[in-house]
């Protein structure tokens, strides 16, 4: 009874080192006055969803560009010398405008290096040609197209898109996107075949976000006339190869850019975050 009448007339504080005579797990009514509910929250807009949106449309258009390339490749409809001439002048290009972009002495210094890079990874990839060929030709071709496509997907679920997600691994991702070019380059009649296409996807795989991403940070208005560009290209090509492939990727398409932004917005209202004592002591600078 004693206990109980100094317990009510002494204030209980929210500190360990004190004796109040309770036990340490204990609090009373003003432990939740301190609460918050979605503190720091972040309002989304519908259009600019749908804008950044496009950095994941960016790499699916560069899968989709690359199965179209081997189908074109495998039906003779594209010489692996036109292939590489293209791809080739076209890296130069970028390498190029992203030179510009960046204007560092670093990379002034760097020009040697990567040119150096370049031809190693040219003579090593044509030499090794004939083995990737046979690397995976025992292995039937429904195996290997299932090992790429899961290899296909690996590359957009860790790929980065700008995010710190414990999920981004540009390593595996890259890693995964070369796995599946050699599994396809088993699948061509020659060793040129099999050399362009390996060479363009670590042009397409490696290079091309690099600079997506330098054009992004310095010219983020030209996102929208990329993505119309990059889907243009993709429509143009895979439609050439199969109309079903074609109304597959326009539904993509439209899921991605336009409903799931719609359904983010939609759940915003729904967000219930809630702040207190109980979150991890921050040390602020």
């Amino acid at each position: 009874m004693a206990m109980s009448c100094d317990r009510s007339r002494k204030k209980w504080q929210k500190v360990l080192y004190k004796d109040q005579g309770v036990s340490d797990n204990y609090v009373d009514e003003s432990f939740l006055e301190e609460m918050k509910k979605n503190l720091h929250i972040r309002t989304y807009e519908f259009w600019a969803v749908v804008r950044e949106s496009n950095v994941v449309m960016h790499q699916i258009y560069s899968v989709w560009i690359f199965v179209a390339v081997y189908f074109h490749m495998r039906n003779f409809v594209l010489t692996p010398q036109f292939l590489f001439e293209m791809s080739s002048a076209v890296t130069i290009v970028g390498y190029i405008v992203n030179f510009v972009i960046l204007h560092e002495n670093a990379l002034t210094k760097s020009r040697w290096k990567d040119g150096k890079t370049m031809g190693i990874f040219l003579i090593l990839g044509f030499s090794l040609s004939p083995i990737l060929m046979t690397l995976t030709k025992t292995i039937s071709t429904d195996t290997i197209y299932a090992m790429t496509f899961f290899m296909l997907l690996a590359n957009l679920l860790f790929h980065d898109y700008g995010t710190d997600a414990a999920i981004v691994s540009q390593a595996f991702s890259l890693n995964a996107a070369i796995f599946a070019s050699i599994c396809l380059a088993s699948r061509l009649p020659t060793t040129w075949h099999a050399f362009s296409l390996v060479t363009f996807a670590f042009e397409l795989f490696a290079l091309w976000p690099i600079l997506r991403r330098n054009l992004k940070i310095h010219f983020p208005r030209l996102q929208i006339i990329l993505s119309f560009l990059l889907g243009s290209v993709v429509t143009v090509s895979v439609a050439t190869v199969s109309s079903v492939a074609v109304v597959v990727f326009l539904l993509l398409h439209l899921f991605i850019t336009i409903l799931c932004p719609a359904w983010l917005i939609r759940l915003q209202p729904y967000k219930n975050n809630i702040h207190g004592p109980w979150d991890e002591a921050v040390i602020k600078q």
